[in-house]
C-alpha cells in the first residue's frame, strides 16, 4: 500500500473515527486500555450476542495512531465470531511484530504494516487490540 494512501486512511479514521460514542446499555462489556507512557486512554464497549461481535463503541483520549487503529479495528471486527476476531487480532499482532501474517485478512489494518519502524508507535497501534483481547477473554470466561 502506497504511503500517501496509508496516511489518508489513518487521518480519515483519526478525524472521523468509527463508533466514537458511548452507551449506557448494560449488555455491553466495558474494558479500558491505556498506555502508561502517554495520554492514550481508551474505553471500549463491546456487544457480543451468541458468540458474535454485534457492536463496538469507544471513547477516550488518544493520539492519531491509537484513535485510527481503534476505528479501523472496530470496522474490521464487527460481525465476526470470537474465534474470527481472535484470529484477526493474532494476524495484526504478527504484522506489528514483523512475523508472518495473512495480509488478506487485515483489510484497512494493513496501514500499520510498517509501524515497527517506529517502536514507540507499536504501543499506540496495538492499544485497542489489547483491550479487545481482555474483553473477549472475559466474555469467554463467563460464557463457557
Amino acid at each position: 500500500m502506497d504511503q500517501e494512501i496509508k496516511r489518508e486512511i489513518i487521518m480519515e479514521n483519526y478525524l472521523h473515527p468509527h463508533n466514537k460514542e458511548t452507551t449506557n446499555d448494560g449488555e455491553y462489556l466495558k474494558v479500558n486500555s491505556n498506555n502508561e507512557s502517554c495520554i492514550d486512554n481508551i474505553d471500549l464497549q463491546i456487544l457480543i450476542k451468541s458468540g458474535r461481535i454485534k457492536d463496538i463503541k469507544f471513547n477516550g483520549e488518544a493520539c492519531a495512531i491509537s484513535t485510527a487503529s481503534t476505528s479501523i479495528m472496530i470496522k474490521e471486527l464487527i460481525n465476526k465470531t470470537i474465534p474470527e476476531a481472535l484470529d484477526f487480532i493474532h494476524d495484526f499482532e504478527a504484522m506489528i511484530n514483523e512475523n508472518e501474517y495473512n495480509k488478506e485478512k487485515l483489510g484497512e489494518a494493513l496501514v500499520f504494516d510498517d509501524i515497527f519502524k517506529q517502536k514507540n508507535r507499536k504501543t499506540c497501534a496495538t492499544l485497542p487490540y489489547k483491550g479487545m483481547i481482555k474483553a473477549l477473554e472475559e466474555y469467554q470466561k463467563n460464557h463457557n
